[in-house]
């Protein structure tokens, strides 16, 4: 998924500009329930469209993933998608290409107008028509046609094995629109929105200039129906520009609690402070879904030398950027999938174990590539500023086998022209999955030179493992092959998995249930949040 800041520009938050969305309440009816069960969560994870065929972003699933039902969704530390609106679904027939869903019966939007099969079709057949190029359009790529089959039954046809179409269709990607209101060939706006999930939107605030939001409040979904029981009255996200402004917000009371934006030596210093006594705000450290990543243009006359990009692994002490850059927020990755999804394995451990200089030093000298090898490394933006590129630097030149240039290019529009370009020899991104299955961290990343354009393919895995795994129903069926992939990756190297990020999310110690809702899927769950007292 693409994060918030490569969807947006850096936006302001001030000047806010209110709207209540129609047919949906007010402010003012929110706030006449229970104060004392309401509850603020800040974040600093932008976003501007809520449209589910064209939002793409943190900021936008964040809150899709709580107003919109889909046919399924992922129960809490669940990997596995479950029903949601759908009473059941199940792959007919061996090959994974035709997937059928029975409806929730009586299942209604909140405008009261009834969510049917014919919604579901509907919201399907939209996105893909819109078809915009930043959406999630891609994730639904696999359907090539979706019918109704009465008020109650929905049929998706395959135009190739797609096992991974459950779990696709539990996101925000598969949110069912009500097709009254919605148009079928263009964007809703953000004022207009209706959705069958455990809240409605009361009100939307928009930041200055009209861009990004600024504050979204919701409350219970009175006509949702679904497994979800909200603890809490209203729940509000207000969006911060910058880590530090979100801090600040908690500390006086602003918000509640924070979402996983704060700076890495920040969360540390409040867990170490809550570990301590000193501090009444609580740290809820667990799984994510966010990875990070070195990646080369293997087009490169430099780079595009295996050995070069072998060496290149074997110097990487993971380890040490953890815990000196990110305060041990972050943990070490070996592989492309992070753990905690079923598939993952320490493949690039395996193939290089810990820094050794040496092993580095023989895989150039036996390549005869010559000393230091230069090699510009090139970075947009990160949770730890320099720190992160520096320490790469530093290890990268180790015992004078690299010699880096390091340079930033901070404009993310500009980032992703150079990356699509081919301008830079090596890179950083993150990669956050849409969902919680192996292929989602292989196959974008690695298949034809992936999103990020590194270049790459091996057919091994492009034309037999991916397509023999998306045959695989039981996903865990399907782990050997992503395991030879893991394999395979790291004995290329076209990209260095460097770490995972920690979910650490900071609430005041009056806040419940934060702990159940930090996982690996991604969901945030508002109904989960409550509060003691105060």
């Amino acid at each position: 998924m693409k994060t918030s800041a490569e969807r947006l520009a850096v936006l302001g938050c001030a000047g806010l500009v209110a709207v209540t969305v129609a047919g949906c309440g007010s402010v003012t009816d929110a706030v006449k329930g229970d104060t004392s069960k309401s509850i603020t969560m800040g974040t600093t994870a932008l976003t501007s469209g809520l449209d589910p065929a064209t939002a793409y972003d943190t900021g936008a699933w964040l809150l899709l993933r709580n107003t919109f039902q889909s046919l399924l969704t992922f129960p809490a530390a669940s990997s596995a998608p479950s029903p949601d609106a759908a009473q059941s679904c199940e792959f007919t027939g061996g090959d994974a290409t035709q997937y059928h869903c029975t409806m929730r019966p009586g299942l209604k939007f909140s405008n009261g107008h009834p969510l049917t099969a014919a919604d579901v079709v509907f919201s399907i057949q939209r996105t893909k028509k819109i078809n915009d190029p930043s959406g999630p359009v891609g994730l639904l790529s696999s359907i090539k046609t979706v019918e109704a089959k009465g008020d109650n039954e929905v049929i998706f046809h395959l135009g190739a094995p797609d096992a991974t179409l459950p779990a696709k269709l539990a996101g925000p990607a598969g949110a069912i629109v009500d097709h009254q209101v919605f148009p079928a060939d263009k964007v809703l706006p953000n004022d207009q929105l209706v959705g069958s999930g455990p809240y409605r939107v009361d009100s939307i605030e928009t930041a200055a200039g009209g861009k990004a939001l600024g504050k979204v409040v919701l409350s219970p979904n009175d006509k949702y129906s679904g497994d979800a029981k909200p603890r809490n009255t209203k729940f509000t996200v207000k969006y911060f520009d910058k880590p530090a402004d979100l801090k600040a917000a908690l500390d006086k009371g602003d918000v509640d609690l924070t979402d996983n934006s704060l700076d890495p030596n920040t969360a540390a210093q409040m867990r170490s402070d809550q570990q301590g006594g000193k501090s009444d705000v609580q740290v809820v450290e667990g799984d994510s879904n966010s990875t990070r990543m070195l990646v080369f243009n293997t087009k490169d006359a430099t780079v595009g030398n295996t050995a070069v990009r072998r060496a290149a692994a074997q110097l990487m002490d993971r380890k040490a950027l953890a815990r000196d850059v990110f305060a041990r927020t972050v943990q070490p990755l070996y592989s492309l999938v992070p753990v905690g999804i079923a598939g993952h394995t320490s493949a690039y451990f395996d193939q290089y174990g810990d820094q050794d200089v040496n092993k580095a030093k023989k895989i150039l000298s036996d390549a005869k590539v010559q000393m230091p090898v230069p090699l510009t490394l090139t970075w947009s933006r990160s949770r730890a500023g320099n720190a992160e590129v520096d320490t790469l630097k530093k290890q990268l030149e180790t015992g004078g086998l690299f010699q880096v240039t390091v340079q930033q290019e901070p404009d993310s529009d500009a980032y992703r022209k150079g990356r699509n370009e081919g301008k830079y020899q090596a890179f950083l991104i993150g990669w956050s999955g849409d969902y919680p299955d192996a292929d989602n961290y292989i196959t974008p990343l690695v298949v034809d030179g992936g999103l990020y354009h590194h270049g790459w393919d091996d057919p091994r895995i492009s034309q037999k493992l991916v397509p023999d795994g998306l045959k695989q129903a039981d996903r865990g069926a399907a782990a050997t092959g992503y395991t030879q992939i893991q394999q395979i990756v790291a004995e290329n190297v076209p990209l260095i998995p460097l770490f995972e990020n920690k979910a650490f999310y900071a609430a005041r110690s009056y806040i419940t249930g934060v702990e159940s809702t930090v996982d690996s899927t991604g969901d945030f769950r508002f109904s989960e949040i409550g509060r003691t007292g105060k």
